[in-house]
């Protein structure tokens, strides 16, 4: 195990055992929320937290603070929802692939390849019925799911295009931990490869791994275009977020300060869906301006082909994400 993961894991059992065992009805005069996330300041998620970090502090006059640990300062991919589960962190805005790893397949319907071909789409389910019972099952791993948060389509980058499924072949790519995902991987001919988020700018630059797949915010502020060669506009696939709290922390808080928190935090999550596709259209803007990676559009004949190069990843689903699947799209039709 490397060093840093050890002494983030050690870091994670003394704060776990030092939270506070304070009754629900407990009110103390001061609260601190200690909220943490894996992306720079400068992307939709970044903004949106401090957003929700000011309305806090206004609407409470300054008795509760949230402190923000950005960029993966305190808890990583690899251990933040643990931190979580634990108590070591009060709130998380963790994308949504990374509820699969924890008892909740379901969350990965937002990974599978070509669902969603608008953001009015993705809308639909997680402003909907269908996303809201995805944040209430949260409840049996004594999670509080407060709401979804955008951040934009994801798209491939290599040092070569990636505009039809053979392109693909032999590849290794960055992967979050996620099923769904490294299935699509696999059945374009690439080989998987489950990295931090934080890793991964690292790992391009080495050639540990070939590509990766992100929305350009997250390209952009990552510097991931100072190792890859090519960019391809494949919006293939949603990246979200959803922000959840631990749930004895969100009981100690006491139904006054919940209300208050929760107010806040909608604001923010309104706020930040609206910006979201202006902080994507400013990267490409300047990734474009820095000339350091070529962009590649595909034209309708190569996003289908694309599609239908990813279809058996549908053929893969478990039974109960399966179950899941056909609930979205009853939602999408109506």
């Amino acid at each position: 195990m490397p060093a840093s993961l050890a002494s983030r894991r050690r870091l994670l059992g003394a704060l776990a055992a030092t939270a506070l065992p304070l009754p629900a009805a407990a009110q103390p005069a001061r609260v601190t929320i200690r909220l943490s996330h894996v992306v720079t300041r400068q992307t939709p998620k970044g903004l949106t937290m401090e957003r929700f970090q000011q309305n806090v502090q206004q609407a409470s006059a300054g008795r509760i603070q949230v402190v923000i640990y950005p960029n993966s300062l305190l808890y990583g991919d690899a251990d933040e929802m643990q931190a979580l589960q634990l108590g070591a962190v009060d709130m998380l805005a963790p994308s949504l692939s990374k509820f699969g790893a924890i008892g909740f397949p379901e969350f990965e319907l937002f990974d599978l390849p070509f669902l969603f071909g608008a953001r009015a789409q993705v809308h639909r389910i997680t402003r909907g019925p269908v996303g809201q019972a995805l944040l209430d099952g949260l409840a049996h791993q004594g999670l509080v799911g407060l709401g979804y948060l955008d951040n934009g389509f994801k798209h491939m980058s290599a040092n070569r295009p990636l505009l039809a499924p053979q392109d693909f072949a032999g590849l290794r790519m960055r992967v979050q931990s996620s099923r769904v995902i490294a299935r699509q991987m696999r059945v374009l001919g690439a080989r998987p490869v489950v990295l931090a988020f934080g890793e991964a700018r690292r790992a391009l630059a080495l050639g540990v791994v070939d590509g990766t797949e992100n929305p350009i915010s997250n390209f952009w502020t990552q510097r991931m275009h100072e190792a890859q060669l090519d960019l391809s506009l494949t919006a293939h696939a949603w990246l979200g977020y959803a922000v959840v709290a631990q749930r004895r922390f969100w009981d100690f808080l006491g139904a006054q300060d919940r209300y208050l928190v929760s107010t806040a935090l909608q604001e923010a999550l309104a706020w930040g869906n609206t910006i979201a596709q202006q902080e994507n259209d400013a990267a490409l803007a300047a990734l474009r301006a820095s000339g350091a990676t070529r962009i590649h559009l595909l034209d309708e004949g190569r996003r289908e082909r694309l599609r239908q190069g990813t279809q058996a990843v549908y053929e893969q689903l478990e039974p109960r994400t399966a179950a899941w699947l056909e609930r979205v799209r009853a939602a999408l039709e109506t």
